[in-house]
């Protein structure tokens, strides 16, 4: 706790008793002096502290409310009959990864001092706070964790026994995902850009807020579960037609995805940790200035992917679809996540106009080798998520990049930026070892609960709703009077789970 500061006349008369009359003590004098600065310093570092904690606290409850947004576009996306089993499922990715990421996640991630490969201390937060960590540091990236495991839970929906939701959650925030982030956020990560002792190729990688390490993990996950579990029944005919089995609620996909993009402004401009820095003192660009400038790209991507898919899908299928639309505009966000803070403006337009057309090719893709993935989650945020990590290291300026990672002068920039090729190569080895590593973890985790027959639900629950067969009920009454709900409703019945599963690709 710093000194209270006071400035009274008793004070002062101190320095009349130092001096006295007729002797000087300049050494008593000036110790008094420095002693009221010291006090007026630790006053402007206990508010330094409090102002960035508070703004990284604040920044957490935005990502936390993604939640939320993933809750209602994952609702919307599914069939009425399926409601309340995918908003459990995302609920219970913030209970289980919140337990998880406590015990084991956060240790792994970034308990230091530890090797390039995973962390090693401050399990179950011992020894926090710390010089290095406060608890704000913890839940933001909590938050961060199970914004992963949401997004595979939108890639095996509709067909996935609660179970191995329960399982691949614990798995992917406890373990899979802490491991990636140690690797490119940690500052004894092999890969971190923090790590300034020992770069990859002298630059590490720039991976700001997780274009990589969050979107790609949770879409690469998500792929794989997808996969093994194969189509939802009705989704291709015998001759391998797609069919479309539309979500049932437009009204709520809209509504998560302006809930999404509410909480990105906690996720990107967020993932500074710190407002209160300033690149010159006395001047009125700071840290304060980066952060907005991130904010403002992270617009500017997320706008220009949704105009782009607006007009990409009209094309196409001769629709002005807003589902689409959504998942553009998500497409664009998820791409700009890496890059948001050492970007341009102008550079972001780029970024979301070509995220648009890698979701709308990757969709294209998963139609030709009968994919179903209910919420896109696969395509956008692993399709988009790679895209973004690449084009980070194409325009990545030099400026924005010594600002956001100082002490490591004449660090590489991006290509078409002048700077090289050095972080280009340092971006396509991250793309390639989160999908090595995802694949090696989440994909036999996955195998393994499809041979137990403990990952896909029988045929009879599938085509009867899980909200019917595993929750007890529909989300929603369709009648208005009790009575003639009691005499003309659906009689629940329980319908136990069979042994025999739907067919797997």
């Amino acid at each position: 706790m710093a000194t209270s500061l006071a400035c009274s006349a008793d004070q002062l008369s101190q320095l009349t008793s130092i001096f006295g009359p007729n002797a000087t003590n300049g050494s008593a004098a000036a110790s008094f002096i420095c002693n009221q600065f010291d006090a007026i310093n630790n006053k402007f570092m206990d508010a330094a502290f409090a102002i960035d904690s508070t703004y990284l606290l604040f920044s957490a409850y935005l990502v936390f409310s993604m939640q939320l947004g993933f809750a209602m576009l994952c609702a919307g996306s599914v069939r009425a009959k399926n409601t309340m089993n995918i908003m459990l499922t995302n609920v219970l990715d913030a209970a289980t990864g919140g337990l998880f990421y406590y015990m084991f996640g956060f240790a792994f991630a970034f308990g230091t001092p530890s090797n390039g490969f995973i962390g090693r201390h401050n399990f179950a937060l011992k020894s926090i706070p710390s010089s290095n960590f406060d608890y704000s540091y913890f839940l933001y990236q909590w938050a961060f964790a199970i914004a992963a495991a949401g997004i595979t839970s939108g890639s095996i929906a509709e067909r996935t026994q609660f179970v191995a939701y329960l399982i691949y959650s614990s798995f992917l925030t406890g373990f899979v995902y802490p491991v990636v982030s140690h690797w490119f956020w940690s500052v004894d990560g092999w890969a971190s850009a923090t790590n300034t002792g020992n770069l990859l190729f002298g630059s590490g990688v720039i991976d700001f807020a997780g274009s990589g390490v969050v979107h790609m993990v949770g879409g690469i996950a998500g792929l794989w579960g997808a996969l093994i579990e194969g189509p939802r029944i009705g989704r291709f005919d015998h001759s391998g037609r797609s069919i479309g089995l539309r979500g049932h609620s437009a009204s709520l996909v809209v509504l998560g995805t302006f809930m999404l993009w509410f909480g990105w402004y906690g996720f990107n401009p967020g993932s500074f940790t710190k407002i209160f820095s300033a690149y010159t003192s006395g001047s009125y660009y700071g840290q304060w200035s980066a952060i907005g400038r991130t904010a403002v790209t992270t617009t500017l991507a997320g706008c220009t992917a949704a105009l782009t898919t607006l007009f990409g899908k009209r094309v196409l299928s001769g629709h002005w679809n807003v589902t689409d639309v959504c998942n553009g505009l998500l497409g664009g966000f998820a791409a700009i996540t890496a890059g948001c803070s050492v970007v341009e403006p102008w550079a972001a337009i780029i970024c979301g106009f070509v995220a648009a057309l890698v979701l709308i090719g990757c969709n294209k893709l998963a139609e030709k080798f009968k994919f179903d993935d209910p919420l896109e989650a696969a395509q956008l945020h692993g399709g988009c998520g790679a895209w973004g990590v690449i084009f980070t290291a194409l325009f990545a300026t030099e400026k924005y990049v010594n600002e956001v990672y100082p002490g490591k002068p004449g660090r590489p920039y991006g290509l078409f930026m002048g700077g090289g090729g050095r972080l280009l190569a340092a971006h396509v080895i991250q793309v390639l070892v989160i999908a090595g590593w995802v694949s090696a973890t989440m994909g036999p985790l996955f195998f393994i609960l499809h041979k137990m027959k403990l990952l896909r639900i029988s045929a009879e629950d599938e085509m009867a709703g899980m909200d019917l067969t595993r929750h007890g009920g529909f989300a929603y009454i369709y009648h208005d009077d009790e009575d003639d709900t009691q005499k003309n409703g659906i009689r629940l019945r329980k319908i136990e789970p069979s042994s025999m599963t739907a067919t797997s690709v």
